[in-house]
């Protein structure tokens, strides 16, 4: 599917606009499959958890995948910076994974170092880029996005309903399930569409 392979174009301008959704989307260095452990997706959760302490931002739906992640996100107030909202949820994962691989798996580093065009050299965790980012405001467009990110483990085989992976919100709208983490559905504009939500 092509959100999960994008990555936003230098000319693509993203909006902070108050009363539209935005669907993220972002990758591990090089697509490596960091995300592919319940530790690193632990880090993850809670890296997502401080971003959304720290911005008035409501979340709606996610899947963690191997390697890349989807979100879809509600800017709750007309000030938002969802570059913010992202800096602050990666640096959290990539500050947890270094601090454990230095100590525990110091051999690991290799497939996280970055060596930049300008001779900089860094580790990373992420992607260089903002990965994909697009604006929703349409009720039926935002519900389509909820359906892509719950239905991307089946589409790759990791499992064959949304509901037996455990690393999404599937759980939540499914008779107002568990998920692994907290949505703010509040402003979820209602499912224009006739089917069942998953």
């Amino acid at each position: 599917m092509p959100f999960a392979d994008q990555t936003t174009p230098p000319h693509r301008k993203r909006f902070d606009e108050p009363g539209e959704a935005r669907f993220l989307t972002f990758s591990c260095f090089r697509r490596q499959p960091f995300l592919s452990r319940d530790r690193s997706r632990a880090w993850l959760l809670e890296g997502i958890d401080r971003a959304l302490l720290r911005h008035p931002i409501d979340l709606w739906a996610f899947v963690i995948m191997p390697e890349h992640v989807h979100l879809l996100v509600y800017p709750n107030t007309s000030d938002v910076d969802i570059a913010g909202f992202l800096y602050t949820m990666k640096k959290s994962v990539t500050t947890r994974a270094l601090d454990f691989i230095r100590k525990d798996s110091p051999a690991f580093l290799e497939r996280m170092h970055d060596l930049q065009p300008n001779g900089r050299s860094s580790y990373r965790f992420w992607q260089r880029g903002g990965g994909y980012d697009e604006n929703l405001f349409r009720p039926r467009k935002i519900w389509e996005k909820i359906d892509y990110i719950h239905q991307n483990p089946v589409r790759r085989g990791l499992c064959n309903h949304p509901m037996d992976w455990r690393w999404s919100s599937a759980h939540a709208f499914e008779n107002d399930g568990d998920a692994p983490l907290m949505l703010n559905l509040k402003h979820l504009p209602v499912d224009p569409r006739d089917h069942v939500r998953l």
